[in-house]
């Protein structure tokens, strides 16, 4: 009986000590680095401080708050134009046609590319010498030399585009597949009763789909909240911060001012708000429910 009674805890045992030592000690070890000042320059100045670095990061730090608003318009602008045009194009290439399998090479091609090398692509594109702004306008369309990179008014859009064309293969490739677990029998019988194209896609596509996109949209949201690759070697979160999000700036205070318990409180807020507002869209968009 006692061995019926811990068999489930020893099969688990493992499981759970590599999730104490890969999960449960990072988080632990920053939020002690949070409550202390840590700074590798001044190491005198070492030492429990306890919550002076959140006050110090609520209450004087405006580049914080800065920083915390665009990574929402950051996640809010991708994530949205990601699902959609990610969505569309799982709609295209999962139709019957010439040519198919090219077709989703294509279009899942970008997903392989890493970030840095996706930036060395958009960087020469936006060149303001060679890349299509200058080609346009050797054609009478723009001004030459634009640089959209340095232009606070077009560096954020010229951003979200980069990033489009790495993050839509995502949201394509899973709703890809759960569209192929639609049975056809459901299309058919909407058919029958009289359903159009436009019908058949609401009441019988986007039922199916709605815990595939719960689970994407909520997935990317949490990536691109945490997207650091991309823009520091695009825009290096510039022009004067206009592109600086917050896990940018976390590594700006930990990895180059070495103030490694600011960073620590930066990183534990950045932690407690995606927690929050995961938690928060499960529960309002009943994932796993089919009610």
């Amino acid at each position: 009986m006692r061995t019926r009674t811990w068999a489930p805890y020893a099969l688990i045992a493992p499981t759970l000590v590599l999730m104490a030592v890969f999960l449960v000690y990072p988080i632990a070890s920053v939020g002690w680095f949070s409550l202390r000042q840590h700074t590798v320059t001044q190491p005198w100045k070492n030492g429990f401080i306890g919550f002076e670095n959140f006050r110090r990061m609520l209450f004087e730090d405006q580049l914080f708050w800065q920083s915390l608003a665009f990574s929402a318009k950051w996640v809010v602008v991708e994530v949205g134009l990601q699902l959609v045009l990610g969505l569309v194009l799982a709609l295209i290439v999962n139709e019957t046609f010439v040519g198919r399998a090219l077709a989703r090479s294509l279009v899942f091609s970008p997903w392989a590319v890493s970030g840095v090398l996706t930036t060395g692509i958009w960087i020469l594109l936006y060149n303001p010498s060679t890349g299509i702004f200058q080609q346009l306008a050797q054609w009478g369309i723009g001004d030459p030399g634009t640089s959209v990179l340095g232009d606070p008014a077009t560096v954020f859009p010229a951003t979200v585009v980069t990033e489009l064309w790495r993050g839509v293969p995502f949201f394509a490739i899973l709703l890809l597949a759960d569209l192929q677990t639609i049975p056809n029998d459901l299309y058919e019988a909407a058919s029958v009763d009289g359903a159009g194209r436009w019908r058949r896609f609401v009441s019988v596509t986007l039922p199916h789909l709605r815990d595939a996109i719960v689970l994407s949209t909520l997935l990317r949201a949490v990536w691109e909240f945490n997207n650091v690759d991309l823009i520091y070697t695009l825009t290096g979160g510039g022009p004067a911060n206009q592109t600086t999000t917050l896990p940018l700036y976390v590594a700006r205070k930990a990895v180059d001012s070495h103030d490694f318990g600011y960073g620590s409180a930066l990183t534990m807020a950045g932690f407690v708000i995606l927690l929050f507002f995961s938690i928060l869209y499960l529960r309002l968009s009943k994932f796993g429910s089919r009610a």
